[in-house]
């Protein structure tokens, strides 16, 4: 679960690839963020840019207290101490990763999604075959067809998820409609999985954190954690799987064998009551957890996607 940072606006107006400024004097590479359209590239080249602004003003805050302290410089000095300490500052956020730009690029990213569909991420079937899938962030169209490609790829996720889901939930001897809106809320209908150093998603299905024990593949990502109600950005390690079927096997096994969700499992043939349990539990750190599995298992989008598999649930 994540919390987007303050609201900005990322120009969508060309059709050509930005070129991001390597000087603060380079006027076209500036220019050619303005125009470009809100891709990766472009959005990467603008966090950098912000990040560069922010250094320059904590380089200026340190020279206006050195001169508070009775340093004095001439007008000519002070003229190339600060064209240095902007071209120091847009260098310092080109090389080093200081978290500013990495924030700001995914709240822009966020942003760009509902101007112009992001590339789309396949999602393997249980099995060795995979569904490619359409992003559904992406809000060009009208309304209705927004809610179609949110509902195809709903649909796509639950033909992928709920054989094997449907599986472990009958080993742990409770419905599989709680288990499958858990996934669902985790993954946001699988479009958002942690990746691996290589870009591969994690296939981690409900959010497992990779703790010391965990001695398999891992995938980072940007999490926001609360305590005490108060929200926290966190860089967080979660486990990566090689297949579905090992993000839902694990998941049973935790299940099954922490005495913390007893009364999940105890809940048997009530998804209502699953869901209840494992917000409950402590699962997830978000206060409104519950709430939120919630609305995807009452939705009208797991309905359809569900309709011509319920009789089998």
């Amino acid at each position: 679960m994540t919390t987007p940072l303050p609201s900005l606006t990322v120009p969508s107006a060309a059709t050509t690839a930005p070129s991001a400024a390597t000087t603060y004097t380079d006027l076209n590479g500036l220019a050619a963020l303005k125009n470009a359209p809100s891709s990766p590239a472009a959005i990467r080249a603008v966090s950098q840019q912000v990040e560069a602004l922010f250094l320059q003003m904590m380089l200026k805050s340190m020279r206006d207290a050195n001169a508070a302290g009775g340093e004095t410089d001439s007008n000519e000095s002070s003229m190339y101490q600060d064209m240095f300490d902007k071209q120091v500052a847009l260098t310092l956020s080109k090389r080093q990763d200081l978290g500013v730009a990495r924030l700001f690029e995914r709240q822009l990213g966020d942003k760009a999604s509902t101007t112009a569909p992001a590339a789309p991420v396949t999602l393997p079937r249980t099995g060795a075959t995979a569904a490619p899938e359409s992003h559904a962030d992406g809000h060009s169209g009208t309304a209705a067809a927004a809610d179609a490609t949110t509902a195809q790829h709903a649909a796509q996720f639950v033909s992928a998820v709920l054989p094997t889901i449907r599986r472990a939930a009958q080993s742990l001897g409770v419905n599989p409609l709680g288990l499958l809106a858990q996934a669902a809320l985790e993954t946001g209908w699988g479009k958002r999985m942690a990746r691996t150093a290589d870009g591969s998603p994690s296939l981690n299905m409900f959010g497992i954190k990779a703790g010391e024990s965990w001695n398999g593949a891992r995938a980072v990502a940007d999490t926001v954690e609360f305590s005490g109600g108060v929200a926290t950005p966190r860089r967080t390690a979660f486990r990566a799987y090689g297949s579905i079927e090992e993000s839902v096997s694990d998941f049973a096994n935790l299940l099954s064998s922490s005495p913390r969700y007893r009364d999940a499992i105890a809940a048997g043939g009530s998804a209502q009551a699953y869901i209840h349990s494992i917000a409950r539990s402590g699962y997830a750190s978000d206060p409104d957890y519950g709430n939120k599995l919630n609305q995807i298992l009452n939705s009208g989008t797991l309905r359809a996607a569900l309709n011509p598999r319920a009789t089998k649930l």
